[in-house]
């Protein structure tokens, strides 16, 4: 133990300069913060990507016509939430288009300038626009996570379009409106696997609270120190997430870590703490994490 490190002093300066993560990238640092220091990583642990274990990719595109293979798609979606709390959908209606000019919208504004990103900086939650790093960073002594976080509220309060930043707007209006429709969809299949009518998740309100989050993950020159996110559950009902093509995103199954390889045009969808309980435990919220990496920046979306 160095009985001369300051945590708080450290946090608090690395807070005051409004810039993240990528504050630190842009400043050329070469070792990490201590503040960031993870301890002893398992990341040996963590399964090949050819494993015969991999999280479910589920084919939403005949989900509302044939009736056989609408109840496979059902029975699909079941065991996927049981047995892994994740799954990818593929066909879900919304765009690849629409898709790839969001990663691009948030990594556009990842990558302004500092003095326009700083602007956006702010640890207060009634904010319907948010810019920060690591949200409990003041108020918890765990690692920091090597990330930064831009989000925005849709529902059941929403920003006025010229409170979102001009460089990603009109993408973040356009992907809110589409992924807030899938999430609608996502509950009846969901309501439907649980046995019950396809408007009951709907009708508890799980799907009015929506906010999204654009996370970006900046290169790391030590990621063997740090992850990108530790491990942690989602404490909501469900989150559907969209992820560039460099991966990471890794779930914990059978104590075993099991990579999420990023599929092109494909959704992450993973069951929440919330839908874990009033499920009374047939769906299951389960631990995930990202790693860290010194290739390149990691962006995704998630909708919670």
């Amino acid at each position: 133990m160095d009985s001369t490190y300051d945590r708080k002093a450290e946090v608090k300066a690395f807070d005051d300069s409004k810039v993240g993560v990528k504050g630190l990238v842009e400043s050329g640092v070469t070792k990490i913060p201590r503040m960031f220091h993870s301890g002893k990583l398992d990341t040996i642990q963590t399964l090949a990507t050819d494993s015969k274990l991999s999280v479910p990719i589920i084919d939403l595109k005949d989900m509302h016509y044939n009736t056989a293979l609408h109840a496979e798609l059902i029975s699909k979606i079941r065991s996927a939430c049981h047995e892994w709390g994740f799954f990818q959908v593929i066909n879900h209606g919304i765009p690849i288009s629409v898709l790839g000019e969001m990663i691009h919208g948030i990594r556009r504004f990842h990558e302004q300038d500092s003095k326009v990103r700083k602007e956006f900086y702010t640890r207060d939650l009634k904010k319907k626009v948010l810019y920060y790093s690591n949200i409990s960073l003041l108020n918890s002594d765990q690692p920091v996570n090597w990330r930064d976080t831009f989000g925005f509220a849709v529902a059941p309060d929403p920003p006025k379009p010229e409170e979102i930043p001009s460089v990603c707007r009109d993408i973040a209006i356009e992907y809110s409106k589409k992924i807030r429709d899938l999430g609608f969809r996502i509950l009846e299949l969901l309501s439907e696997a649980l046995g019950l009518n396809p408007s009951y998740l709907k009708e508890l309100n799980c799907g009015e609270g929506l906010f999204i989050l654009g996370n970006y993950y900046p290169t790391c020159p030590e990621p063997e120190l740090t992850m990108g996110a530790t491990k942690h559950t989602d404490g909501n009902f469900v989150t559907l997430l969209l992820q560039d093509q460099l991966g990471g995103l890794q779930v914990l199954h059978q104590n075993q870590w099991v990579n999420v390889p990023p599929v092109h045009g494909a959704l992450v969808v993973n069951i929440g703490d919330l839908l874990q309980l009033i499920t009374n435990d047939m769906f299951v919220s389960v631990y995930h994490r990202v790693l860290s990496n010194k290739s390149s920046p990691r962006i995704s979306t998630s909708r919670k």
